[in-house]
This record gives structure tokens, sequence and C-alpha cells, in this order.
């Protein structure tokens, strides 16, 4: 079972279709998710500018940002949100946005630097998705955001910072949240108590359906903490897979709050017993239509070792 973040191939329910600059024709401006990335030979900045050029930016849905340096990253993403916000006029339709569609071939995941992307938000007020690959200088401002319903962080280290930011955001339309936590190894230093003060603070999103904190080795601590948080009465799925979900975490999923009302329940690559397993099996497979338990690869070397599934 892979985790490891791949290219895009949807986004926002769009294939994604990457603008290379070349050919005659080019798809209608909303019916794809546009992708734009660096190439050896043309700066992101040249690429951008093309695009500008070629696509009526005024009817383009969804963007994809890609790999935005030729050899490596000097600066991080924040010379591209300059680009990107100085041309939010630009772009009166936009409605998704992903930063970092990288892959491990052009950098590792614990490598990639982002920036402030609440300076995404700002700048589209309409925005309903936001998608977030990597950590490393991630920044997220207090905001409130009346429009934003996806909102998605893949890392394998997320920062105590961005988790803290969140919990004091305001999300009157958030659906589905989704967060990599990773490993204090690569910079994921979240406690579990910053994590219950942004379910605390999920009381303010009332639509949320989906909730992901996902890939985590503090899983047990955050399955304790979701078993006793009232935002989860009103999921319709719960994902606490990717990380390093042992006994303890089984055990304070079944003695908190109930969790039949779930359509999916995401533990897979998990570390619990065979018993512990049959015991979540037995009290929540007849009720939840979608339950993984798939455990997680034991190392031969270290069998007993409990390791996420995304780090570096």
């Amino acid at each position: 079972m892979g985790h490891y973040p791949s290219h895009l191939t949807h986004f926002h329910g769009l294939p994604v279709h990457l603008f290379d600059g070349a050919g005659p024709r080019l798809p209608a401006p909303a019916s794809v998710a546009w992708r734009l990335s660096a190439e050896w030979e043309i700066p992101f900045e040249e690429r951008w500018g093309s695009f500008l050029d070629r696509v009526r930016t005024d009817e383009v849905v969804a963007l994809v940002v890609g790999a935005w340096w030729q050899e490596w990253d000097e600066h991080g993403i924040g010379p591209v949100l300059d680009l990107l916000t100085a041309e939010a006029h630009r772009f009166p339709g936009l409605r998704a946005v992903f930063l970092a569609d990288v892959v491990s071939e052009e950098t590792e995941i614990s490598w990639i630097r982002q920036g402030d992307v609440s300076r995404v938000l700002r700048a589209w007020p309409g925005l309903r998705e936001l998608g977030v690959r990597g950590a490393e200088g991630l920044v997220v401002e207090p905001l409130r955001h009346e429009a934003l319903r996806v909102l998605r962080v893949e890392s394998g280290g997320l920062p105590p910072e961005p988790v803290r930011a969140l919990a004091a955001c305001d999300l009157p339309a958030l659906r589905h949240l989704e967060l990599w936590l990773g490993t204090a190894w690569y910079g994921g230093d979240c406690t579990v108590d910053d994590v219950r003060a942004l379910l605390a603070a999920l009381d303010r999103s009332p639509g949320l359906l989906h909730l992901g904190l996902r890939n985590s080795d503090i899983q047990d601590g955050i399955a304790a903490a979701v078993a006793a948080a009232p935002v989860v009465a009103g999921l319709d799925s719960l994902d606490l897979s990717m990380g390093a979900l042992g006994d303890d975490g089984g055990a304070a999923l079944l003695s908190g709050q109930p969790l039949t009302h779930l359509r999916a329940l995401g533990l897979g690559h998990h570390f619990m017993s065979e018993e512990m397993v049959r015991r979540v099996r037995g009290a929540l497979g007849p009720h939840v239509p979608d339950l993984d338990l798939t455990p997680a690869r034991r190392r031969t070397h270290r069998p007993e070792a409990r390791y996420v599934a995304v780090g570096e």
C-alpha cells in the first residue's frame, strides 16, 4: 500500500492539464485544472507569463502549482505567491488552488519550502479548495474565510504553529479538513493539546463532514482526543490512517463516543495487535460500511518499531 504523494491527475473534480506553452489548441479554460511547472530551460515566471497570455484567465476555475525551481529551490514558494496574488483580479472565477504538486523525484516532501498560504485565501475570498504539500516555512495567519470548503495539508512533519493558527481561524463553510501531522524527525512537533484545541475550534465549522488527522507519530493521543471531541458526532467520515496507531489508540476509540454513524473510518497503516483489530472490527464493522484496518508493514530488522507512512 503506497502513501507517498504522486502528481495529481484530478483536482477540484477536474482533470489536471499540464500547461507547457506548446500547441495551438488548448482545453476550454474551465474544463481542466491547469498545472504550471518550471522546466530546466524555462523558469516559472516565464511559464506563468505565457499562461496569462494564452489562456482566458477570467474563466479558469482551478490552478495547480508544480515545481517552481529549475535546479534547486533557492527562495521557497514566496516568489510564486507574489506572481499569483498580483494577478488575482484576472482570475475572478478561481475556486481551487494546489501548492507544490511535486513528487520525490523532484524533491522530498520534507524539503518543500512553503510560505504564507493565507495570502491565497485573502486574494481569493471566493476560493473553495486549498491544497498544500510540504510544511517547511508554512505560515497560516488567523483569518475568517467565508467560502473555503476543503483544506488539505500533506507533510512529513507539520509544525505546531500552523495547527494553532488554524485553530484560531474562522472557516464557517468548511466541509473537509485533512492534515498530515508527520513525525518529530521532520518538524512534526504538534502535541495532543494542539490537536485538542483544533478539534474544539472546529465547532465553528458546523458543516464539517470529513476530518483527517493522519500520518502522525502521536496517533494514539490523537485517537484519544478525537474520541472525546464533539465535532465527531457530525462527521460522515474520519481518517486516522498512516500513523503510529497502536492498541492504546484503538482502545480509546472503542471506549469513547459512538462511531457507528460514520460511513467511513480510515485506520490503515496501523500497529494494533490482532486482538485489538478483532475488537475494532467486531464493534464497528457491522455499522461502518468503509472500515480500513490494513496493517502497516513490519520492518524486518525492528518489527516492534512504529513509523509514519510519509516522513522524509
